[in-house]
């Protein structure tokens, strides 16, 4: 079929991979509220069309936390990649390498980041969760500097777990539960089976260290569903920020509050981010959260948006609210489980193209000067569509 957007490759998703695999990614905490408000409030927002400008010369090339990018979008890092598709994250990585922008691998990867740097060129960033095992955690620091990680994305929204009731149906709880239906299920995917059967790994490769990784799946699970710390503090992010030597990013901020906070400690960026609605079900969106974050820090640090991106719209909308760039996960995963390496590569360039076409048709040359004109506006001045 012809991929025209990333509904598109979801649609292909689904038919491909495992339901309980696909549900992982493609569902949220609880009533999922704030998984649907993600969406709508960005659709919700409308762009203002201007005509009669030149637009022969436009770039969507930006710079994100000290390096030049060929478009505003960096992918998000998101569990399990290699579930989607075998050596997910290799073919994620490899994907954001030819198209110019940052890869960021998750703590809860499948491949191990020793596994992506030997597959790359390009450096890639680190997500990191800061676990109750600190030693562990120090460990994972320091095989981030060994691999030359370009930014350590240090996540702060998951200190306990949100409930995903997909996931609990599924039996992708702690420890996983194998049920008869999703056994069938997997049984009825054998060319995706047969694929993550061949792939590298099958357990989660960046903690294939950890205390419990040699008793098994069930047993590592178990050992990582005890690691998120509910006592963790803003110091815990200066003890990061004392063995880490590179750019720090702070992902999960939806409160200037934190914002300021997170520019106070050191971070060279802050990720507005709800966690793809997968936490606080009931929380802000993520872009409904933007503006006011992007006016408290004033320009001290770069301000990163994550959460529903689906289109070059989308992205658009984000920037002129205060954005640098954009994280994408969902549209990520989808595109990985269609076909890997050149899936992702695909679905970056229709993003790309629909962002310049988004821009040529509201009067913008270049990325980097996208403002809240771009975005359309009532008589008394208010955003239309900004009332979530």
């Amino acid at each position: 079929m012809a991929f025209t957007n990333v509904q598109d490759f979801r649609e292909v998703a689904r038919r491909k991979i495992p339901r309980s695999i696909f549900e992982y990614g493609d569902g949220g905490s609880y009533d999922e509220m704030t998984l649907r408000a993600n969406r709508r409030d960005l659709e919700s927002l409308r762009l203002s069309q201007r005509v009669m400008v030149d637009m022969s010369r436009r770039s969507i090339k930006t710079r994100i936390v000290g390096s030049d990018v060929s478009l505003p979008l960096i992918i998000a890092p998101t569990g399990l990649g290699g579930l989607f598709y075998a050596d997910g994250e290799i073919h994620g990585a490899r994907a954001a390498e030819n198209a110019g922008i940052p890869f960021c691998l998750s703590t809860m990867s499948i491949c191990s980041i020793e596994d992506v740097r030997a597959a790359v060129k390009t450096p890639f960033w680190f997500q990191l969760y800061v676990m109750r095992d600190r030693g562990f955690t120090r460990s994972l620091v320091e095989r981030a500097v060994a691999a030359k990680c370009s930014a350590l994305v240090l996540t702060v929204d998951l200190q306990v777990g949100g409930q995903r009731h997909r996931d609990i149906k599924n039996g992708l709880s702690i420890p996983p539960r194998l049920t008869f239906a999703n056994a069938f299920d997997i049984a009825s995917k054998p060319r995706w089976a047969l694929g993550v059967l061949a792939g590298r790994r099958r357990s989660f490769g960046n903690l294939e260290g950890a205390p419990a990784a040699e008793e098994g799946l069930a047993s590592l699970a178990h050992w990582v569903g005890g690691q998120f710390d509910p006592s963790l503090t803003w110091d815990d992010v200066d003890w990061v920020r004392s063995i880490w030597p590179g750019k720090l990013v702070i992902k999960g901020l939806l409160d200037e509050r934190d914002a300021r906070e997170a520019v106070e400690r050191g971070a060279d960026a802050i990720v507005v981010s709800n966690h793809g609605g997968r936490q606080l079900d009931g929380a802000s969106s993520s872009i409904a959260a933007l503006p006011a974050i992007a006016d408290a820090v004033g320009g001290a640090t770069e301000v990163l948006f994550d959460g529903g991106v689906r289109s070059g719209q989308d992205v658009l909308k984000a920037l002129a609210l205060g954005a640098k760039a954009c994280m994408i996960g969902r549209a990520y995963l989808y595109a990985l489980a269609s076909g890997g390496q050149r899936r992702v590569e695909e679905m970056l360039g229709i993003l790309g193209k629909e962002l310049d076409t988004s821009m040529a048709l509201t009067g913008v040359h270049d990325v980097k000067t996208v403002s809240p004109e771009t975005l359309l506006r009532r008589s008394d001045g208010s955003l239309v569509g900004h009332d979530h």
